[in-house]
């Protein structure tokens, strides 16, 4: 399925995903963050979207930092369309825009243990972990992929 940018207007799709996602991938408290990031941030993080009969169905963004690191923002994939491929495709989209710029030394991500192994199969390993750090039950994990080690 071809992937998109975000734009303004999308704003209430993407809080739909985000609310299919909650509790088991995202407290509802974080919702008022998101909703900040879309309204504020996501034009400038390369935030994108994947749709499918005319409904947004996933979207995540990478926000690239003038230090050489890139950082995955907010991705998610409708709760019912999970494990169906659209995260991989987003996240291998994400990954190539990265390793693409000659100045990204290193992806970033800050995600859960239930989404853990998912960014370990795309190289990603574990630099540490917050036990409730995104809330109640949701650990915060983070992880890091390096592309130079310039």
């Amino acid at each position: 399925m071809p992937i998109r940018p975000y734009q303004l207007a999308d704003a209430d799709a993407c809080l739909s995903l985000f609310e299919s996602n909650v509790p088991e991938y995202f407290t509802l408290a974080e919702r008022a963050d998101f909703e900040q990031f879309l309204r504020r941030d996501a034009q400038g993080c390369d935030y994108q979207l994947i749709e499918h009969d005319d409904s947004v169905v996933a979207c995540g963004g990478l926000a690239i930092r003038a230090d050489g690191v890139a950082v995955f923002c907010w991705g998610m994939v409708e709760r019912s369309l999970q494990r169906r491929g659209l995260g991989r495709q987003l996240s291998l989209a994400r990954l190539q825009q990265a390793r693409q710029n000659p100045n990204v030394k290193r992806i970033e991500l800050s995600t859960s243990q239930h989404t853990q192994d998912f960014y370990a199969r795309l190289g990603f390993s574990v630099t540490r972990v917050v036990a409730d750090g995104h809330g109640p039950g949701l650990d915060a994990v983070e992880m890091v992929l390096v592309l130079r080690n310039d």
